[in-house]
């Protein structure tokens, strides 16, 4: 399995912005891209973004479009979560992991870095 290390949560207020970072050290097979998953108290965790390794075209969830954007470094193996416009309630552990087409994740995932609405 490949580690990913989530970091850049925090307190936030209501229209406020993060950016939240997971660092991917490789591919796994049959992957095809990285996304970030939302997962309120009390909630199922879903996905609100992913982008492919290669071609293809980047995913947003309804909820977060125009809001959210995801981007990749690949010189630094990271993948980037740039939040604005954060709405209350925003309060959630974010985690990243590799996905498959259908937009389903792998069982592996990172520690998640937790968002928290202080508004």
């Amino acid at each position: 399995q490949v580690p990913l290390v989530e970091s850049g949560g925090g307190l936030v207020q209501a229209g406020g912005s993060l950016r939240l970072s997971c660092v991917v050290s490789g591919r796994t097979f049959g992957t095809y891209g990285v996304g970030w998953f939302r997962q309120p108290p009390g909630k199922e965790r879903a996905i609100v973004a992913g982008i492919p390794w290669t071609g293809g075209s980047i995913y947003y969830a309804d909820s977060v479009k125009g809001r959210f954007t995801i981007s990749r470094d690949n010189t630094k193996n990271t993948v980037y979560l740039k939040m604005d416009s954060l709405k209350h309630g925003a309060t959630a552990v974010y985690y990243c992991s590799q996905y498959y087409r259908e937009l389903s994740p792998t069982s592996f995932w990172g520690q998640g870095t937790q968002v928290t609405d202080s508004s």
